[in-house]
């Protein structure tokens, strides 16, 4: 019988993405044997994650928790939305949402704590879901804000269970005001920015490059009016402006009331809230965004099958 080493559990793990214990259980029970290990776990339905992890999983929830002067956002990915509709699945974002408030935005480090009441790390646990569910599942990203005085304020749309949905924003606001209030005028921010999704909270923290490629739009467009040099930088300074408008957080017309930009709403709630208001940032995650999907061509696969048969 082969010793089982460390390397050796990770070496099974390696291959079939089971979990670490299904590992040295499926070992101790094959002497140490690998493909005989490794037939163990597939008798078991132990080694699914290893085949489904190259499939795109873009579905899945948001999940958002908080804490007194801190919240966390995580994206924790599955193959179909019927998955998001799982209760075990709802649980368990709901556990990492609240461990990422310990990991500081650290996905890796989130990946590798403990999940509660298991002695397994969070991911070992997603690989043991893969086997119970049957889909590719994955912690995507996390992201943490915290605050030294004032609230971070939470936000999900289109929720399915309460603390996770498809879109989740965190609202940071310094103050030494009135909790409530804060957190009132903080989740109407919240959905202002889930509506928006602006690309900054400040004109200087707009990267550059995008602001130069809107500039350089600006000043094409500008140019074929054939107006005066002068006029010219005058209109283009003017879209910039309005770019700016557009994009960042303080200058957006607030959705709740138009007539009004964030940073007045913000100045007004001070009042109720009896402090002085700063946002000191936001975070915004939409379920999904940046993957590619290979939707394919379903009535030419059905013809391609028909004509293997």
């Amino acid at each position: 019988m082969a010793a089982i080493t460390a390397g050796l559990v990770k070496e099974l793990r390696d291959k079939t993405g089971a979990g670490m214990m299904d590992c040295k259980t499926a070992l101790a029970e094959s002497s140490g044997e690998m493909e005989a290990a490794i037939d163990w776990l597939r008798a078991k339905g132990l080694s699914k994650a290893a085949k489904k992890a190259d499939r795109v999983a873009a579905e899945g929830l948001i999940g958002v928790a908080s804490a007194a002067k801190a919240g966390a956002v995580v994206e924790v990915n599955s193959e179909t939305d019927f998955v998001a509709r799982n209760a075990e699945f709802q649980k368990t974002v709901a556990q990492i949402a609240k461990l990422a408030l310990k990991a500081g935005g650290d996905v890796a480090k989130l990946a590798a704590m403990e999940y509660p009441k298991k002695k397994v790390s969070v991911s070992d646990h997603l690989k043991e879901l893969v086997g119970t569910i049957g889909e590719n599942i994955s912690l995507r990203r996390t992201a943490a804000l915290k605050v030294k005085d004032g609230v971070v304020a939470t936000y999900v749309h289109n929720q399915a269970t309460p603390g996770m949905g498809k879109i989740g924003v965190l609202v940071a606001i310094e103050s030494a005001g009135d909790k409530e209030k804060l957190n009132e005028i903080g989740r109407q921010v919240a959905m202002h920015v889930a509506a928006t999704n602006p690309l900054a909270l400040k004109d200087e923290d707009v990267d550059p490059q995008t602001v130069e490629r809107e500039r350089a739009i600006f000043t094409e467009q500008a140019k074929e009016s054939g107006k005066p040099e002068k006029v010219i930088k005058q209109m283009i300074e003017g879209r910039i402006k309005k770019f700016y408008q557009e994009v960042v957080l303080l200058k957006q017309a607030f959705v709740i009331n138009p007539d009004q930009t964030v940073e007045q709403a913000v100045k007004e709630a001070e009042k109720a809230a009896g402090a002085p208001i700063a946002i000191k940032a936001f975070v915004r995650y939409e379920l999904g965004e940046g993957i590619k999907t290979d939707k394919g061509d379903f009535a030419a696969e059905v013809a391609a099958a028909a004509g293997k048969q």
